[in-house]
């Protein structure tokens, strides 16, 4: 999925990358890499783009940043003109990427990773970048099959990795959105940083939640997709 163009429409360059590998982690979700040619701060976004005919559209870095490859998880969205493409890239095909850049930056101290979809990109790329330490990571999705990294994450991070699940039910599973969980939830340190990343809806709901429940306004930091 990709990210809300919320940053500067500035022109930044994009430079040619050709694809190492291209796989499908459920139906009509893709994680898509090329070789590590820039350095950057888990959270972080880069521009991606087929060719120059359509403008690029912008993805958070799914990947760790000490990975030898750089890996953005997207879905198709049958109507657009990038995803289909993306989707039938394979190893020695060309995309044009820019460098990395944003703000969404993952550090050491206590938060919360509430995610949706593939919102879940980011908090993965802190993961991998040795940024899980005292972090909760609640992950939504409508299909149990739509849980990205499921056995990885719930191998590292145990009770810290919540699965909110609306469309199907699973032993360890939520069964709800990721709004029901919080609600049913009144453990919501007040010093803890958190990052929301998902559709502007989520994000919204979820913001609206946190700050009712007692959490500042300046601990909550969010990216939106579309």
């Amino acid at each position: 999925m990709a990210k809300a163009p919320e940053y500067s429409r500035a022109e930044i360059p994009l430079f040619k990358v050709k694809v190492i590998e291209n796989l499908e982690l459920s139906p009509g979700a893709f994680l898509i890499s090329w070789r590590h040619q820039a350095p950057f701060i888990p959270g972080q976004v880069v521009k991606v783009a087929i060719d120059r005919l359509e403008p690029p559209r912008i993805y958070s870095v799914c990947s760790g940043n000490a990975d030898d490859k750089m890996s953005i998880l997207f879905n198709i969205k049958e109507d657009g003109y990038l995803t289909p493409k993306l989707a039938l890239a394979q190893p020695g095909d060309e995309l044009l990427i820019s460098n990395p850049y944003g703000s969404f930056h993952g550090d050491h101290t206590p938060a919360f990773w509430i995610a949706t979809g593939t919102g879940l990109s980011p908090f993965y790329s802190m993961f991998q970048s040795g940024l899980s330490d005292h972090k909760l990571l609640i992950h939504g999705a409508r299909y149990l099959n739509q849980f990205y990294f499921e056995e990885e994450l719930s191998w590292a991070l145990g009770s810290n990795y919540i699965r909110c699940c609306s469309g199907e039910s699973a032993d360890h599973v939520f069964a709800g959105r990721v709004t029901d969980y919080l609600l049913a939830t009144n453990n919501f340190p007040t010093d803890y940083k958190y990052y929301l990343c998902g559709k502007s809806l989520m994000v919204v709901d979820v913001r609206d939640l946190l700050i009712s429940k007692g959490i500042p306004y300046d601990h909550i930091f969010a990216e939106i997709y579309f």
